[in-house]
């Protein structure tokens, strides 16, 4: 097997010689490289090892990005007034950086607006252009008339 470490001769040993190297080291002998031909294998302390790998899963986990979806919810027959506070709330959150998931609910028989739904729908899409792209236009599920924004990436 091929032997790698920091205090070690890099080179093929057989596999006793390596594990007696490891023991007169007080180290462990870590196989990094099955498949390889021979195995490679690294004189190292394993608990240590094992730590840093942790630690740097945490740190890539810390760095990943999370999507918050924040959501707001219109009637077909949704007032002025109404359209623009919840525009007010919907600009904040696509600044704060969240996805958006607007949708118009149908309740009853209101289900023969669903043109107007469509319609407000891609209104507040073109009042947010600024601030967020449309990822799904408007589309009717059951009762729910439903459109996602994602927010643009500040230049």
């Amino acid at each position: 097997m091929r032997l790698v470490g920091d205090n070690v001769e890099v080179g093929v040993y057989p596999l006793r010689k390596a594990i007696n190297i490891a023991q007169e080291l007080e180290l462990d002998l870590v196989e990094i490289s099955p498949k390889a031909s021979p195995p490679v294998c690294k004189i190292l302390e394993y608990k240590k090892f094992l730590y840093e790998q942790k630690k740097r899963e945490k740190a890539l986990k810390s760095k990943a990005t999370k999507v918050i979806i924040k959501e707001i919810r219109f009637g077909p027959q949704t007032d002025e007034h109404d359209y623009e506070f919840k525009k007010k709330h919907a600009e904040k959150f696509l600044k704060e950086g969240a996805k958006l998931k607007a949708f118009v609910f149908f309740k009853g028989r209101s289900i023969v607006f669903k043109e107007q739904g469509q319609i407000l729908l891609l209104r507040l899409a073109q009042d947010l252009e600024e601030l967020g792209k449309v990822e799904q236009l408007p589309k009717l599920e059951g009762k729910r008339m439903t459109m996602f924004i994602s927010p643009k990436k500040p230049k």
